[in-house]
């Protein structure tokens, strides 16, 4: 774990540094083609017809599998150049803007009736602008569905850190042969729940799911149980309360 006075600032567009490898890196890659994926798409069910927007959307692909599914989609992400890669994935046609999760966004009121906000929140210290933001531009009874890395994941990797702090930890990863360092910031189930109420969500589900059933088998790690189910992401449905006028 890294203590807050050694984190370097991650900039808005950190990504661009590495979006094109990290992209390659995650189009088969068993934590986001064969894990999140799969199970955001089992969570959201039939979203034919329905508006989704996707909130750090990357190089595109929720956003190219909701829309095949027959939704209305939008996506948004503060990296220029993984904008390129969206729109090199979905057409100039798509609406695919830049813009920072954790400031006002470009949209207008109860414009969505499904929000995804996959693998990004865990990047942020502070959540509640950013879900109050997607509060702000689901409709009354939408969903917002969240993934980020598994609460548990620091007392079982880093046993002398505080599990009810919000602490940050700034690892290297390597992403296509492509070094680049990430802050992730951890905290307790509890202040996750205690967030999502805060900016007027009620949990709906939570998910540990498997990974797809079509993965490749050399993705999986060894395991002496089962290599399908492991500790990495936690899912989170939640819904939109209706907002109560003052």
């Amino acid at each position: 774990m890294t203590s807050e006075a050694q984190i370097s600032e991650q900039q808005p567009d950190h990504y661009d540094g590495f979006a094109e490898a990290y992209a390659r890196a995650n189009e088969n890659g068993l934590f986001n083609r064969w894990y999140a994926r799969p199970a955001v798409l089992d969570l959201l069910g039939d979203v034919a017809g329905r508006r989704i927007l996707d909130a750090g959307c990357g190089s595109g692909p929720l956003v190219a599998d909701v829309k095949e599914r027959g939704a209305s989609v939008a996506g948004f992400d503060a990296s220029p150049a993984m904008l390129r890669l969206a729109r090199e994935r979905l057409g100039d046609d798509a609406d695919l803007k830049v813009a920072d999760l954790t400031r006002p966004l470009p949209y207008d009121d109860e414009s969505f009736d499904d929000a995804l906000a996959v693998l990004v929140l865990h990047y942020l210290e502070d959540w509640s602008g950013p879900l109050a933001e997607l509060r702000r531009v689901l409709r009354p009874g939408g969903r917002l569905v969240v993934v980020v890395n598994h609460p548990v994941i620091p007392p079982v990797l880093y046993p002398d850190v505080d599990y009810f702090a919000t602490v940050a930890n700034t690892e290297e990863y390597d992403f296509d042969g492509v070094s680049a360092t990430l802050t992730i910031w951890y905290r307790s189930l509890s202040a996750m729940s205690e967030s999502f109420t805060a900016a007027g969500f009620r949990i709906s589900a939570i998910s540990e799911p498997p990974v797809s059933p079509d993965t490749p088998p050399d993705l999986l790690p060894p395991s002496d149980s089962d290599p399908t189910r492991f500790i990495g992401f936690i899912f989170f449905v939640l819904g939109a309360s209706p907002t109560v006028a003052p």
